[in-house]
């Protein structure tokens, strides 16, 4: 997969590289906010950086903007209100795979309820994400052998926001096409034909993500 329209790209058989720093006592600089604060993928590493996060959805600028348009279909009186309020949780850590300390991961979990509309009776519901994250970080045409089990992300800059994963990780985790799960309320509404194939804006996202991955 390749993840478009950020400083970092997604890819399942390439790489995506942090800093890092080294594992024992803590002697970096002190963070003002973890979340936010750029620093390397080796120094983040180094230290078994520790993130926590209890964020609203509204400070992740692009899912924001993606839930936004999503949401753009439904008329005013069934807006759902207060969804940017709603907390992304979870937490993040660093810390290298290898002995050598030459290869930086991240592994996590997020937690958020996401609005959404649905694809079968065009209302809008929550839709709650749990999301796993195995990721390893690497460098432009760096060697990709022995690296399984993990997601390979690959950075074009030597540093990085973990506000920045979070906010592509759950853009990613989005369904192409949410829906209730066992609603008896939930009635499917036949499409209009408009002579135009209609999709959501994390399906666009997702047809991007296939075009990259080609090229």
């Amino acid at each position: 997969m390749v993840r478009p329209g950020s400083p970092s790209v997604l890819l399942k058989q390439r790489p995506v590289r942090f800093d890092s720093g080294r594992s024992g006592p803590y002697h970096a600089r002190a963070m003002g906010d973890p979340l936010r604060d750029r620093r390397s993928v080796t120094e983040l590493a180094k230290v078994r950086q520790i993130v926590e996060i209890s964020e609203k959805i509204g400070n992740f600028d692009k899912l924001s903007r993606v839930i936004e348009t999503d949401l753009a279909a439904l008329p005013r009186a069934e807006m759902p209100t207060n969804w940017r309020e709603r907390l992304v949780s979870g937490r993040l850590s660093f810390d290298f795979a290898d002995a050598q300390r030459a290869v930086a991961i991240l592994e996590g979990t997020l937690d958020a309820a996401i609005a959404a509309v649905c694809q079968r009776c065009l209302s809008a519901f929550a839709w709650q994400l749990t999301i796993e994250l195995k990721l390893q970080f690497v460098v432009p045409n760096e060697p990709l052998e022995g690296r399984e089990g993990y997601e390979l992300w690959e950075l074009d800059d030597e540093v990085l926001r973990p506000m920045d994963i979070v906010d592509e990780s759950l853009i990613m985790a989005m369904p192409l096409s949410a829906r209730h799960e066992g609603s008896a309320k939930c009635v499917e509404i036949a499409p209009v034909e408009t002579g135009e194939k209609m999709t959501t804006p994390f399906a666009s996202l997702r047809t991007q993500m296939d075009k990259g991955k080609k090229n």
